[in-house]
């Protein structure tokens, strides 16, 4: 079932849902299934999975030869998108990226989705891998997600890139897109960021989930300028607790997100990383019981591949 078909069997009503990492390469499945399992009692109508792409490393080889290596730490998204839904019978929305794929290898990849049942994508463009500067994409594929979002919605017209092709299939894919309540960390300005992201639901996009923050007035004001922008599709908080001390510095230089001076300060005061945790929970069950009272379609949670905090949360919440 589709997002915002799962949105309006909710009447209103705020639903959980979560977000995973695939396993390290080396690590099975039920290292997954471990994370999953304490939260299925809260009923998530979708799980979220991520995509990591290849990245590379120089290796020093023989006579002083430097070889470029791929290197893929975290494979076996669509498989496990395609192992939650059988085993838990709830839909699995995998990312797909600009980054690291060409526009035919996209049209491979959600080919695949499509024959596996999967009725939800996350369009994202990605980040710069760890050697480039900026984000650079693969030869003949797509440099923006408001494009990536063009070729769905060209596939779920049943317009491949093979234009040769006849009594093509249509898909019918339900796309989502990232939103950023402090703006994206490339974004000249807020106003220029909603103009990007009002191309992306022009294109096709149908709900947009948010980067995490930790201000929820900076949601509802985020919400007010792409409604003024004539955005209307649901947006969805993205939530996640802090857990330990170098988040304070981790968050804000990974994320490009604030922090509240008054979560840091009660962090700073915290005698250890246990006490820390506690406070990151506390912190998020605020920002979560304000936004239910909000109405909002979701709260999504960023697990990071750990369940225990979320379901303290969870339990207070739902």
């Amino acid at each position: 079932m589709k997002v915002t078909a799962h949105i309006q069997n909710g009447n209103g009503k705020s639903q959980f849902s979560f977000e995973i990492l695939p396993p390290l390469k080396g690590e099975n499945i039920h290292s997954i299934f471990n994370n999953i399992d304490p939260l299925m009692e809260f009923k998530p109508p979708y799980i979220n999975v991520t995509y990591h792409r290849e990245e590379y490393i120089f290796k020093e080889v023989k006579d002083g030869l430097i070889e470029k290596k791929i290197v893929r730490k975290r494979p076996g998204t669509v498989g496990i998108c395609a192992a939650i839904q059988n085993k838990y019978q709830v839909d699995a929305v995998p990312h797909i990226l600009c980054g690291g794929f060409t526009k035919e290898e996209t049209e491979n990849f959600l080919i695949d989705l499509q024959f596996l049942g999967i009725d939800n994508v996350m369009a994202l463009r990605g980040d710069a891998v760890k050697s480039e500067t900026y984000f650079t994409p693969e030869k003949n594929g797509h440099k923006y997600a408001c494009d990536l979002v063009s070729q769905l919605n060209d596939l779920n017209k049943g317009v491949y890139l093979d234009d040769a092709l006849q009594n093509t299939s249509p898909t019918d894919f339900c796309v989502g897109v990232a939103g950023y309540p402090e703006k994206h960390m490339e974004a000249p300005s807020s106003e220029s960021d909603i103009q990007y992201l009002k191309r992306k639901i022009e294109n096709g996009a149908e709900y947009i989930v948010t980067q995490m923050f930790f201000d929820n007035e900076k949601y509802f004001k985020f919400v007010e300028k792409c409604r003024q922008a004539g955005i209307s599709v649901p947006i969805i908080p993205g939530l996640k607790p802090i857990a330990v001390k170098t988040h304070l510095n981790l968050i804000p230089h990974r994320f490009k997100v604030d922090l509240p001076d008054a979560l840091v300060k009660e962090v700073m005061k915290a005698k250890d990383n246990k006490e820390v945790r506690q406070l990151g929970i506390d912190w998020c069950i605020m920002q979560s019981k304000e936004l239910v009272k909000a109405g909002v379609p979701f709260l999504h949670y960023y697990s990071m591949g750990k369940s225990n905090n979320i379901k303290e949360i969870a339990s207070q919440v739902f």
